[in-house]
């Protein structure tokens, strides 16, 4: 069966707002019905901008936004039929729940009963049933941004675009909101557009991540595709990865030979089949290290357990700078020698294994700084990224 056609198709769009300041430099990008896509980079990448694009706030120099097939050129926002909730919740403080959630359908001029069985059933989705008649001052800022989308949702719009809506929350409930909102997202089938610049917000919500920098697109993936293989160093640090090598890929040594990178830090053998040979980056995740053994000041601290070998890992020997507690994890800062100058690596290593032999670490038992420390480095763990390409597009100071 041929693909099925996108919902909504952005079509080069380019947005200049003077000539100093490129705000978006050529964005494609479609999107399928009913797919969570997000909007991630750094402030002033042209995210927002986009949305507001799309949105039909902003026009755009050049391109075309379509919807099922159809060009927005000239249709205004209050006829595009799209939801839009923000980081601010932009309730009417005059009404109460209720009636913020039917402004839309009111708006609309679907009838009274229509109305009401809505509005029921968007209180039940949000989690608010009998919050009707409270007023928003009486309500906390995590149902204030539930009744916000609620509002979005009631009259069932083509298109749902959020914009940071959980900036504006504390980490704990921001999270809570996070796991209710892809859950209400499913639920309804929207086609949903959310702008954040938060990693981790990206990863848990999505079904594919657009990184942006300087108006232009990165990369486009799945969060698992993401996070595994980033396009270049620049998404790599921008996800939180710190752990990013210069690496120089040579021709195997003899026909059938491992493919090996050189590093600062010494040869790393790779997995899979390699790319040609030449300068890239050697990024290890923080998942790739385990504790070996380090010798007899190792097992002294009590600083380790003692897998089985494993050929494949590469043995990383090196000292403590830091390390702290993180309950399920430690945060492990490594120095590790080389020709020039140290290099400094950080991992996260578990801080307990369900096996008595391989008994975790208590938090008054982390290593002082010195400490040497040996450990097992996975290649499976590891990826070779290609040499970061700035772009030439202004950043949008506005997005």
């Amino acid at each position: 069966m041929p693909p099925a056609a996108p919902h909504l198709e952005l079509r080069h769009i380019h947005k200049t707002y003077n000539e100093q300041t490129r705000a978006l430099a050529g964005v494609d990008l479609t999107i399928a019905t009913g797919e969570i896509v997000s909007l991630l980079g750094p402030s002033g990448c042209g995210k927002s901008t986009l949305l507001r694009i799309i949105a039909g706030l902003e026009i755009p120099d050049q391109g075309e936004v379509l919807l099922d097939g159809v060009s927005l050129r000239g249709v205004p926002v209050h006829r595009r039929h799209f939801g839009l909730m923000f980081q601010d919740f932009a309730l009417f403080p005059h009404l109460n729940v209720a009636d913020n959630i039917a402004f839309g359908l009111r708006m609309a001029g679907q009838p009274d009963t229509a109305i009401r069985s809505r509005v029921a059933a968007m209180l039940g989705l949000v989690n608010l049933e009998g919050y009707g008649d409270r007023s928003i001052f009486e309500l906390s800022g995590g149902e204030r941004q539930r009744v916000a989308l609620a509002r979005s949702l009631a009259p069932e719009p083509a298109l749902l675009m959020l914009d940071e809506p959980l900036g504006s929350l504390d980490r704990g409930l921001r999270e809570e909101l996070l796991e209710e909102l892809r859950a209400i997202l499913r639920t309804t089938g929207v086609t949903a557009v959310y702008v954040t610049h938060d990693q981790d917000e990206a990863l848990a919500l999505s079904d594919r991540i657009v990184i942006m920098r300087a108006g232009r697109i990165e990369q486009v993936g799945t969060p698992q595709t993401i996070y595994t293989h980033p396009a270049n160093d620049f998404v790599a640090r921008f996800l939180g990865f710190e752990n990013l090598l210069p690496a120089q890929l040579r021709p195997p040594a003899a026909p059938g030979a491992g493919a090996v990178a050189q590093t600062p830090i010494g040869p790393f053998p790779l997995r899979g089949a390699p790319p040609a040979p030449g300068d890239y980056t050697l990024l290890i995740r923080p998942e790739a290290a385990r504790l070996a053994v380090s010798g007899t000041d190792s097992r002294a601290h009590g600083w380790g357990f003692h897998p089985a070998p494993e050929p494949e890992a590469v043995l990383l020997r090196g000292e403590v700078v830091a390390c702290t507690y993180r309950g399920r994890e430690y945060r492990v800062q490594v120095r590790v020698p080389a020709p020039t100058q140290p290099v400094e690596l950080r991992f996260d290593l578990p801080a307990f294994q369900r096996s008595a032999a391989r008994q975790g670490l208590a938090a008054n038992q982390l290593p002082a700084p010195g400490t040497p420390l040996d450990l097992l480095i996975y290649p499976g763990l590891a990826t070779l990224l290609a040499l970061d390409t700035p772009s030439k597009a202004a950043p949008d100071r506005q997005a």
